[in-house]
């Protein structure tokens, strides 16, 4: 099959989240398994001089489209690059107006105010350049609200195209909190008809609705993983579209996410002191954790357990919890580790509780790439309780390293983390710590849980191996989108015209 994939991110040109993760990691899965693979990703010029370093060069195809947005064309140019260690070809629209910013979305005032503009311009722009290639592609697959309306052109402006006869749509959803909710008048910006602005299609309490677009009219959704399918069919998860996908859950698919073992494999991790392996964690963790307590100023103690966390510092993420919890926390004998950035008032509160506690908690706001590895490997346990997550990828990074997780039992990480009940270390299932009411108490009986079974030798080492040897890899979760793809494609030739709309 020849496959494009779209994103509004990708790794390492551009990143906010796991969806850039994503976005570079299967499309290489797939290609390993004989398919033609593209991404196709906004410019974002500033960006990448932050995440490049001596990343894949980045040069000029030539070629200029021209993309209608409302009442004007807008240009833009066509580069190219790769995907690292891959045959993955990248396409990168550019257009200076709209990409070359400093962040992808917003900055501390908000989100841009032409968002809107910026991805229905984006959208559109995947499918001229994709009308140019040398052959018609099989699969578009979209990504969350940013390209949310390529499913809804194919099925309107673009069904007569005959690039695009038997084209089938695939749309992701990996995050249903955001949405893509614009004013009704930006309708003119999608310069789509406005008889589809209505309450079984891109309306949305009076509003434009990009990832409800994208629900309604591609061939198949897929989440990312199989517990969040079901959670988003319910008010509590669906975030107001619960019936739109209840709707259509004969076509909604959930996929765990898996992880590049190429980057995230303390084998041969570049990032680590010491590597090592489900034999030798003892020796490879320990030398990590002089590392990271060195690299942070935290005392060198090799016996105080380390806990770790490396996450946007949102609700969402379960940092109410953490700053609700911190007081008890810093009671047990141990140091925490924090990384990420998010809303500015637990940046705030994470560097008070910083300063007020050097010598156990360290909090660096930012990203970074080589950190967040040595953290993984580092420390003793990682903690993710999160309000909702719809797969998470650092719970299985932490699996990996041999860092049992500590987790909120919901969307992915249900899907990943078998709690260390004794039944289930009877079976030799368990790798981490789960629970599911979501208070400050709980998480921190937890952390207690998962420090005095850290002293048990035998149990803890149980935990550790059987987190690391599981296939974490995206091998199993990219014969499932093939699986996917193919139904895609069946569904379409079947009624190519004008399904769902």
């Amino acid at each position: 099959m020849r496959i494009l994939l779209a994103s509004s991110e990708v790794v390492p040109f551009s990143k906010t989240g796991g969806l850039a993760d994503v976005a570079a990691a299967l499309p290489k899965a797939l290609a390993q398994l004989g398919h033609d693979v593209s991404v196709v990703v906004p410019n974002y010029p500033q960006v990448q001089k932050q995440l490049l370093g001596s990343g894949p060069p980045v040069t000029t195809t030539g070629q200029v489209i021209s993309v209608p947005v409302g009442a004007h064309d807008i240009q833009a140019q066509v580069f190219r690059s790769h995907l690292p260690d891959s045959r993955v070809s990248v396409y990168l629209i550019d257009q200076p107006n709209y990409f070359d910013r400093a962040t992808l979305y917003g900055d501390r005032h908000g989100d841009f105010g032409d968002n809107c503009a910026r991805f229905v311009f984006f959208s559109r722009a995947v499918l001229e350049l994709a009308k140019s290639f040398d052959r018609p592609v099989d699969i578009v697959h979209s990504n969350d609200w940013q390209t949310a309306l390529i499913p809804v052109l194919l099925k309107t402006d673009y069904r007569d195209v005959p690039e695009f006869e038997r084209t089938a749509s695939i749309f992701t959803i990996h995050n249903m909190a955001f949405q893509g909710q614009f004013w009704h008048w930006d309708m003119l910006l999608t310069g789509l008809d406005w008889k589809y602005f209505n309450w079984r299609q891109l309306e949305f309490f009076g509003n434009l609705n990009l990832l409800k677009a994208g629900i309604v009219f591609s061939d198949l959704i897929t989440t990312v993983s199989p517990t969040y399918a079901r959670e988003i069919q319910t008010p509590e998860f669906g975030y107001g579209l619960h019936g739109v996908l209840s709707g259509r859950r004969d076509d909604l698919v959930g996929i765990l996410n898996g992880c590049d073992t190429a980057i995230w494999n303390p084998r041969t991790d570049p990032h680590l002191p010491v590597h090592y392996d489900d034999t030798t964690f003892p020796e490879g963790k320990a030398a990590a954790k002089a590392a990271l307590q060195q690299r942070l100023n935290l005392p060198l103690r090799p016996d105080l357990p380390i806990l770790g966390m490396i996450s946007r510092m949102t609700s969402q993420k379960g940092f109410d919890l953490i700053a609700e919890s911190i007081p008890q926390l810093l009671r047990f004998d141990a140091q925490y580790v924090f990384l990420g950035n998010g809303d500015p008032g637990y940046e705030d509160l994470m560097r008070r509780f910083a300063n007020d506690a050097p010598e156990q908690l360290s909090v660096t706001i930012g990203y970074d790439e080589p950190l967040s590895h040595l953290i993984e490997a580092a420390s003793d346990i990682f903690l993710m309780p999160s309000q909702f997550e719809p797969c998470g990828l650092n719970q299985m990074y932490s699996l990996i390293y041999g860092t049992p997780p500590i987790v909120r039992a919901v969307g992915g990480l249900a899907d990943s983390v078998v709690d260390a009940s004794p039944d289930n270390l009877r079976d030799g299932i368990a790798n981490g710590f789960s629970f599911f009411d979501y208070r400050g108490d709980v998480l921190v009986d937890q952390v207690r849980r998962a420090l005095a079974m850290r002293k048990d030798s035998p149990v803890w080492q149980q935990l550790v191996q059987t987190g690391m040897q599981r296939d974490w890899s995206w091998r199993h979760s990219a014969n499932e989108y093939r699986n996917v793809y193919e139904r895609a494609l069946w569904k379409r030739m079947e009624a190519p015209a004008l399904a769902h709309v």
